[in-house]
């Protein structure tokens, strides 16, 4: 039998990892707020809250599932509490890519992220397909790093991460620089920031006096099949007309020097922009 300890489980993030976690047999689970009203949210769900002290010295498992912006703060204060031997799962790469972790060599430390559900997928049922998130009805990817500790102590946070992540397909083992690659620096900086502006290019359609319903549903169906073709789903090739608009507009969008958002110290100040909480 695991004991985990879950700080945090009256967040979001920490009553889906308690819904997912409840009745299993192999796992005894402890949970931790730092506020009346954390604790208030547990007992209104059924669930007994803990002392943290008492939840990080029983705990063979720690889950940190806590903002960015408090992480560190929230470690320094459970990590040395934690007994030899246990291990400490924190579910973003920022904080420990930040150094905000306290050094505890005789404990493990494993990071695991979310890839969520994938928009090319093979569920057929549809509260799956509505399963945006995961965790939930729908498969998704997940990736792992071991920042510190053993191969048993991985194996260790790879079963627990694929169950707090349920159904779990691939779990892709990355270092942690990795993870902040893919997230912040390629998920957030770039991907999302893409995304934002296309929702931003919808609205400048509409302004130019396109029905918002139609541009919306244009794009998502653009979306779909450019998707497919740029992922290698389909074996098709974009047509003349396409590959000269995209050329046409690179140079209109993007600043020349856009890759440099990838390199570490750059990563790093993103990174470091999260655990802060500040904007630039």
């Amino acid at each position: 039998m695991t004991t985990i300890a879950l700080f945090g489980a009256g967040g979001k993030i920490g009553t889906r990892i308690s819904n997912r976690m409840r009745g299993k047999p192999d796992y005894t689970m402890l949970y931790v707020e730092g506020s009346a009203a954390g604790e208030e949210r547990l007992r209104t769900r059924g669930d007994l809250p803990t002392p943290g002290g008492q939840a990080a010295a029983a705990a063979d498992v720690v889950i940190l599932a806590v903002p960015d912006v408090i992480l560190g703060r929230v470690a320094h204060d459970v990590v040395p509490q934690m007994k030899a031997g246990a291990l400490c799962i924190c579910l973003d790469p920022a904080a420990p890519y930040g150094g905000e972790l306290p050094a505890r060599p005789d404990i493990a430390y494993f990071i695991t992220h979310p890839c969520h559900p994938p928009i090319v997928n093979d569920e057929t049922d549809l509260a799956a397909k509505r399963d945006f998130y995961g965790g939930n009805m729908a498969k998704q990817h997940i990736v792992c790093a071991l920042m510190q500790g053993s191969e048993a102590d991985y194996s260790r946070g790879e079963a627990v991460a694929r169950e707090i992540f349920a159904p779990v397909m691939n779990a892709y083992r990355v270092t942690v620089e990795q993870m902040a690659i893919l997230e912040p620096a390629l998920s957030e900086t770039f991907v999302l920031t893409c995304m934002f502006m296309m929702v931003e290019a919808i609205d400048e359609a509409v302004r130019h006096g396109v029905p918002y319903e139609a541009a919306r549903e244009f794009i998502l169906g653009h979306m779909n099949i450019n998707t497919a073709i740029l992922f290698g789903f389909l074996d098709i090739q974009f047509s003349d007309g396409a590959k000269l608009a995209v050329e046409r507009a690179r140079p209109l969008l993007f600043n020349p020097n856009w890759r440099e958002i990838f390199e570490p110290e750059n990563v790093l100040q993103q990174v470091k922009a999260i655990t802060e909480g500040r904007r630039k």
